[in-house]
């Protein structure tokens, strides 16, 4: 996991973090990961946002069928050996 030092930071700043921390009965650095997660973390409703507006951008190409692709490799792979890409 990767690690995060904040410098210069108002006393009282901290100081409300120890007492957030104590309330949820966490270490002051449990309680900075929790919060970060918080305001960070994308919810759910972004994630079917970004779902739906990606089909709209996406509506009316065509598709191919990924057992089609998958098909056309392993033949590929047959013929040429695997990892050839043919170019």
């Amino acid at each position: 996991m990767s690690q995060l030092t904040v410098r210069k930071l108002d006393p009282e700043l901290v100081r409300r973090l120890k007492i957030r921390a104590a309330e949820h009965n966490r270490s002051a650095e449990a309680e900075h990961r929790a919060i970060l997660e918080a305001a960070l973390r994308p919810k759910a409703g972004e994630f079917w946002e970004r779902a739906a507006r990606l089909r709209e951008q996406t509506a009316g190409r065509s598709t191919t069928d990924s057992v089609e692709l998958l098909r056309a490799d392993r033949e590929r792979d047959l013929v040429n050996g695997p990892g050839d890409t043919g170019r």
